[in-house]
């Protein structure tokens, strides 16, 4: 009779589950909040950081979706902070702004020593009790370095020098890697065709661009020194000489028009 009882009571509440029943509390766990769908349209973006040739490049799109809804078309997501450090940022403007700032901080306290900064950035970032609560994904690159920082303590560096985020970063990162098989194609100009794609693909993602790029540093080259003697032009090629290499020597030009020393 108890066991009886017992199925029968299982059976009225799966019933109720399935039907809908408001009576019921095992109805009431079941049914999904609303977290785990914000948290899959908050980073609603592209950002995208290729570094090719010495060359960094990172590029955001600039729609602002509020659900099914387009609010904005001209965001920066990309910033550019001191010591030509590039940041893009997905997800909630007022967390992203927060964690830019903590960075920043970071940035101050250890000068030169991004990897460190951003370390210490993600070990906050995931042990505080307020910055835990931040929904944002960061993009951060210097002339030697990208890394991507999440809110689960991630730093992340990609092996082939290209990183994206946000809900077209699939299609942007596949992109890239698809075109860095093209050897005369720039960091700038890989970045603006992946871009280009993942706008065409995602709904998230428009082809209003903000680009921020750093440069590789060139080696200034020492030009020859041409200087002028009594009639006579001698120019002086830089050369390093070597005892053990008699051909390293460096050769004075004669000139055939000058007098003879004998008369």
């Amino acid at each position: 009779m108890f066991s009886a009882t017992r199925s029968t009571g299982f059976r009225l509440a799966a019933n109720a589950v399935f039907t809908g029943a408001k009576s019921t509390n095992f109805a009431a766990k079941v049914v999904p909040t609303g977290s785990a769908h914000l948290k899959q349209t908050c980073r609603s973006t592209t950002i995208l950081c290729v570094r090719r040739d010495g060359q960094v490049v990172m590029a955001g799109d600039g729609q602002v979706s509020l659900g099914p809804t387009v609010c904005k078309g001209n965001a920066k997501k990309v910033r550019r902070l001191k010591d030509d450090i590039l940041v893009g940022f997905a997800g909630s403007t007022a967390d992203a702004l927060t964690l830019l700032e903590r960075l920043e901080k970071k940035l101050e306290e250890h000068p030169g020593q991004l990897m460190r900064a951003c370390v210490e950035l993600a070990k906050a970032w995931r042990s505080d009790k307020y910055l835990r609560r931040l929904e944002a994904t960061l993009l951060v690159a210097d002339a030697n370095n990208s890394f991507e920082l999440t809110g689960n303590g991630d730093v992340l560096e990609p092996e082939s020098g290209v990183v994206a985020v946000g809900s077209g970063g699939h299609y942007a990162l596949a992109a890239s890697i698809a075109l860095l098989d093209q050897p005369n194609l720039t960091a700038e100009e890989i970045v603006r065709r992946s871009m280009k794609i993942a706008g065409d693909i995602c709904v998230y993602t428009n082809h209003n661009l903000v680009v921020e790029t750093i440069n590789p540093v060139s080696t200034p080259v020492t030009p020859a020194v041409t200087g002028t003697t009594a009639g006579t032009t001698a120019t002086a090629v830089a050369s390093v000489w070597s005892p053990k290499d008699p051909s390293s020597a460096p050769v004075t030009p004669v000139n055939e028009n000058l007098p003879s020393s004998d008369t």
